[in-house]
């Protein structure tokens, strides 16, 4: 076995990407809810307990500032990109501090240099904090500009090995069209990466889902709102969909739980809600 691989038997090394919007929680339009951000900690932390589950969290910038769709006015995209990588720090750095206070010990790595609040990305040393059981935040995307925090959080997982990723929204998972628009439409339990390519069914932009293609990462797409839905998801729960790339599969499994509160949820925040 390469020195730096894990023993997936032992282990379930996981990317948790959490959306950025998802901090605002239901009182807010702007910033961080502290309450939000406490339950978010409690449920990581109970998460970070089921045994052999390495943790790691990339945490977006949406609440905050969303790169060129809230750029000022002939603002270069790579500015406003930088400033969204900026938002995702101030997140991470709250993030780790109230998982700090329910006792876990984390590190906060960032693809900027900020010596003085992070520490640079390695990959080896992430690697190694994980198998020290620490959680590791992922700040500051990639690093560099024109790539999402999707994207980042693929590219972490693949760097440090992760078996896959799991990706905390304010909705319920993938859906079969936009329930806005069509009553009929079902959430997916199980789908194939190749069907939500030919379906453009938006689980993550085109960089992220083409690296997770070329690893057949798989992908769990579920509501982070639930209070206890990390742990479930870990424990092997079915929840949200699971877009999976197994070859020789059979039809993609739906639910048709009805999408009422989907449609809220776009209504308020005008996400996509194909793929959340």
């Amino acid at each position: 076995m390469p020195e730096d691989s894990h023993a997936k038997s032992a282990s379930q090394r996981v990317v948790l990407k959490v959306s950025g919007q998802a901090l605002l929680g239901s009182e807010k339009e702007f910033g961080i809810s502290e309450e939000t951000l406490r339950a978010f900690a409690t449920d990581i932390a109970d998460a970070a307990s089921v045994e052999g589950v390495e943790l790691a969290l990339v945490v977006g910038g949406g609440n905050l500032f969303r790169g060129i769709e809230s750029a000022i006015g002939g603002m270069a995209r790579a500015n406003a990109d930088y400033m969204g990588m900026l938002a995702t720090m101030m997140n991470a750095l709250a993030l780790q501090d109230v998982l700090e206070q329910e006792g876990l010990q984390t590190r906060l790595l960032s693809g900027l240099d900020m010596e003085e609040i992070a520490e640079p990305f390695i990959r080896r040393r992430a690697m190694r904090h994980l198998e020290k059981g620490r959680i590791v935040l992922f700040g500051a995307g990639t690093g560099n500009p024109y790539f999402t925090t999707d994207t980042a959080a693929v590219l972490r997982a693949r760097e440090i090995g992760a078996d896959r990723i799991l990706k905390g929204t304010r909705v319920g998972g993938v859906y079969t069209a936009d329930p806005e628009t069509d009553p009929s439409a079902e959430r997916y339990d199980r789908v194939h990466g190749r069907e939500v390519i030919e379906k453009q069914l938006g689980v993550m932009d085109a960089t992220a889902f083409t690296l997770c293609q070329e690893s057949c990462l798989p992908i769990t797409i579920f509501d982070m709102r639930t209070r206890g839905n990390v742990r479930r998801v870990l424990e092997g729960e079915k929840l949200g969909t699971r877009v999976h790339w197994e070859s020789g599969d059979g039809p993609s499994e739906r639910v048709g739980d009805p999408p009422a509160e989907h449609v809220a949820e776009k209504a308020a925040t005008g996400e996509p809600l194909a793929g959340a």
